[in-house]
């Protein structure tokens, strides 16, 4: 891989860096030669101090730590990755969604990108130089409305912001993407499908085709590694992408059904 592409030197954030597609984007960026800084609540035990910032990307104050100490450790930022995301919304559709809902959803998936971007994408416009990376989610146009409305319509409003941002500053050398991924097998989505499989009484696999048949199906038949995520981020993020900006890379093994 690193004799492929190469991020040597390279200055990143990663945000949500210390599970799932967001761990495994951190070790390949490591791997590949960048410095990275990445951020959650509380830092692992196996995570060096250096490379941490413990914040709540959810509020303005944890948004305004991480880039504090972006500048403070790393000088300046080359690469930003939104990994954050995620849903701690009821099931039950629209009606049981009450304001706080909404809030925390937005707040969650897509006020912390807009924040981080608002302190950090300036220097890079001002260097003329910079990649921005906002992951978004397949259920921007497949929402699963029992569980999942204030999500899906969080990472759309995230997609539309993250077009705008791109036609603003890649005339200034910042290039701004947006990676959609579909289910992806990271340690919560597994715990979910053998909790799913529990409750039906069959195995792991089982608990799987559950979660596969409530996408409306997974043509290749399995969900993304969080490396095989990881692998089109890093991409996207080196030079090998010069050219690419403004565009939307969906990861999903087929789920979206239409053109």
């Amino acid at each position: 891989m690193s004799g492929f592409l190469t991020l040597e030197g390279r200055r990143a954030v990663v945000t949500s860096g210390t599970r799932g597609a967001g761990a495994a984007t951190v070790a390949l960026f490591r791997e590949l030669g960048a410095t990275v800084l990445t951020s959650a609540r509380r830092r692992p035990e196996d995570m060096p101090e250096e490379m941490f910032v413990a914040a709540d990307l959810t509020t303005p104050e944890g948004c305004a730590t991480l880039a504090k100490e972006a500048r403070a450790r790393l000088g300046s930022v080359d690469i930003l990755v939104h990994m954050l995301g995620g849903s701690s919304a009821p099931a039950g559709g629209f009606a049981v969604l009450g304001d706080a809902e909404w809030a925390a959803e937005i707040d969650l998936n897509l006020m912390a990108a807009v924040r981080l971007d608002r302190a950090l994408v300036p220097a890079m416009a001002e260097e003329g130089e910079g990649v921005v990376i906002h992951v978004s989610s397949i259920q921007r146009q497949l929402p699963l409305p029992q569980s999942t409305t204030a999500y899906a319509a969080a990472k759309a409003a995230l997609s539309a912001y993250s077009k705008a941002l791109s036609k603003e500053v890649s005339p200034k050398g910042v290039r701004v993407l947006r990676v959609a991924p579909g289910w992806i097998a990271t340690e919560s989505s597994l715990e979910l499908a053998e909790r799913l499989a529990q409750e039906a009484g069959t195995d792991l696999e089982g608990g799987k085709r559950i979660i596969m048949d409530g996408l409306g199906g997974i043509p290749i038949g399995r969900p993304s590694a969080p490396e095989e995520v990881a692998s089109l981020i890093a991409f996207l993020a080196s030079e090998r992408a010069a050219t690419i900006t403004g565009a939307e890379y969906v990861i999903d093994g087929g789920t979206i059904p239409t053109v």
